[in-house]
């Protein structure tokens, strides 16, 4: 039914219901505030059949969107005008009686305004919003703007509020009711703006998520709700920031790599089209932009619960390609993702083993030692997850040209072993599967480097046969692994205890010349052990110079002599070495070191 746009009853006087007086500028707020209660209780109770009550308060509908109520300084009066209109939307749907464009966008923007009074659910007057928003969106008033040729600007102004308001105190009806409302607005228009896409998509940016997680919330559900619709938008918005290079399209250009994460969190079917977008950005002659490509990429192939590698194999396999990249950083960040990837997606560790071969002979320390990093990571995750292929190339960089890539390597074997042969962590076929270990580290004694040497010393004493174990099963321990070393462990493991106790010998007969009177001849031996010692310890130019202000020092501590004698001692425990390095004399030795 169309309602003609009178202002006035035939008598030139507006209809007002039972009751209540008329309602000017010449009463007190508080006057109006009463009046305008019985009113909006009138226009609560009436539905769209009373067709009577709809053209006898016509007249007063159109004087409630006047300029006294839509400026009224005072918030009361501005709510119940708000509901009184709201309810007079759901009346006389699906025409309203404003016929004027500019009119309907004040009544509008008036009413996002009073929205804002959602936000504290302690205040007297919040029920009163709560039925505001209800009304709303159960009528889906805000569609009636679709008329209007600047309706951008109320939705815009809708969804700032609502996102701003929206807080931990409201409850599950509150975040209904907005989603329903920007929902419909959504996926009933034409399309979505940039400007107004971007009053949700910021709620993603990590600054904005912190600072308002329901927000964060708020924008995640109607993104689910509205996937269909919105997907369309959202790749116009990639595709004009990457492809074309539009960055002015958007304030939120820059963040597009943290946009397109969140994205895919909510549900991947927001990136459908955004994916290939992607795959273009892998192939830019930029560098840096290849990495920051990657970096998300990895991200997103590596969550512990993304299909994206299968579903999306062109992109994957485009992705894979950078391993190979000629820019070293691009490289490195792909051999940190095999990490994750290798634990959380097994079924994809065919695909990487080709790439992780070729970087773990790249050029770059740095990248050969994250490959072992990467795989001996995985392997104590669970040894599942790295094939004989993975291990073998840690095999090969513990004879690396690089001191910290073949420390990386023993020391990543010497765990995986002690966790999978020494414990048993998962079963017999498992410890059987790098049994190995034990024999390629001893062998590795058989290299010139000292430390490498000193790192197989350690690794025996803390790995293979732990030196905290009780002696019995220390014992045990030793004897099994004994047992089955190949001939050459075997004769390695000889070696190193052979030179050990060498090494107690020259200590040994340093403390005795310590008990001969001080001569010139006696300071010559003394000098000649320090450098013979030195010989067998990192860096051997710094050793002694090290060793010549710790031979000064136990040349004027009895009781320190007296302890590194029980040290070098054959029936000396562990426990008894521990007491003696924890010891007050031992700090000595620390302070002549420095």
């Amino acid at each position: 039914m169309e309602f003609q746009p009178q202002q006035r009853s035939a008598d030139g006087r507006i209809t007002y219901p039972p009751g209540v007086k008329e309602i000017t500028d010449k009463i007190s707020n508080d006057e109006v505030v009463k009046r305008l209660k019985m009113v909006v209780k009138t226009f609560m109770d009436m539905d769209q059949d009373s067709e009577d009550e709809k053209q006898q308060y016509l007249a007063l509908a159109l004087h409630l969107a006047s300029e006294f109520f839509l400026r009224n300084p005072n918030k009361d009066v501005r709510l119940l005008v708000a509901c009184c209109l709201a309810d007079i939307f759901r009346i006389y749907a699906p025409e309203a009686p404003y016929t004027s464009h500019d009119k309907l966008k004040d009544i509008f923007l008036f009413i996002t305004r009073q929205l804002k009074g959602l936000e504290d659910t302690k205040s007297p007057q919040f029920n009163r919003y709560f039925y505001l928003l209800e009304n709303l969106a159960w009528v889906k008033s805000y569609n009636i703007c679709f008329e209007l040729e600047d309706c951008n600007e109320i939705f815009i102004q809708l969804f700032k509020t609502l996102f701003s308001v929206i807080n931990t105190s409201h409850n599950q009806k509150v975040h209904m009711h907005m989603l329903d409302l920007m929902s419909s607005i959504i996926t009933e228009g034409d399309g979505v703006t940039q400007e107004l896409l971007d009053t949700i998509l910021i709620n993603l940016i990590p600054a904005h998520k912190n600072l308002n997680k329901q927000a964060y919330d708020l924008a995640k559900i109607l993104l689910k709700r509205t996937v269909q619709t919105i997907e369309t938008c959202i790749a116009n918005f990639f595709n004009q920031v990457l492809v074309l290079s539009k960055s002015s399209v958007s304030d939120l250009s820059e963040h597009v790599f943290d946009l397109i994460q969140e994205l895919f969190a909510i549900d991947p079917h927001l990136l459908v089209s955004v994916m290939p977008q992607l795959e273009f950005k892998l192939k830019s002659n930029d560098g840096e932009e290849r990495l920051a490509v990657v970096r998300l990429l990895a991200k997103l192939f590596g969550a512990k619960d993304s299909e994206l590698a299968s579903h999306n194999r062109p992109l994957w396999q485009c992705f894979l390609g950078r391993f190979n990249d000629i820019h070293v950083p691009v490289r490195l960040e792909c051999v940190k993702f095999a990490s994750h990837c290798l634990m959380n997606h097994p079924d994809l560790a065919k695909d990487l083993t080709d790439f992780l071969k070729v970087r773990s002979h790249d050029p770059e320390e740095a990248i050969r030692h994250d490959v072992i990093v990467t795989i001996i990571n995985a392997g104590k995750k669970d040894l599942i997850l790295v094939n004989d292929q993975l291990l073998g190339f840690v095999r090969e960089r513990t004879l690396d040209k690089r001191w910290r890539v073949r420390k990386e390597a023993m020391m990543g074997l010497a765990q995986l072993y002690k966790k999978y042969c020494l414990h048993h962590e998962a079963g017999k076929e498992s410890a059987l599967k790098i049994s190995w270990i034990k024999d390629k580290l001893l062998h590795i004694y058989y290299q010139n480097s000292i430390d490498d040497k000193l790192l197989v010393e350690k690794i025996f004493a803390q790995f293979m046969v732990p030196h905290n174990l009780e002696t019995e099963e220390k014992m045990k321990c030793l004897y099994y692994l004994y047992a089955c070393l190949d001939p050459n462990a075997v004769k390695a493991l000889n070696e190193m205890w052979k030179c050990q106790n060498m090494l107690r010998s020259h200590v040994r007969e340093l403390l005795d010349l310590h008990k001969q009177p001080t001569t010139e001849a006696n300071t010559a031996a003394m000098f000649g052990k320090l450098i013979t010692i030195s010989k067998n310890l990192p860096d051997p130019g710094k050793a002694q110079d090290f060793l010549k202000k710790f031979n000064q020092v136990l040349g004027e501590d009895e009781k320190l002599r007296s302890q590194l004698e029980l040290l070098i001692s054959p029936t000396c425990s562990c426990k008894q070495a521990e007491i003696c390095v924890v010891s007050a004399p031992f700090s000595a030795f620390l302070r002549a070191a420095t």
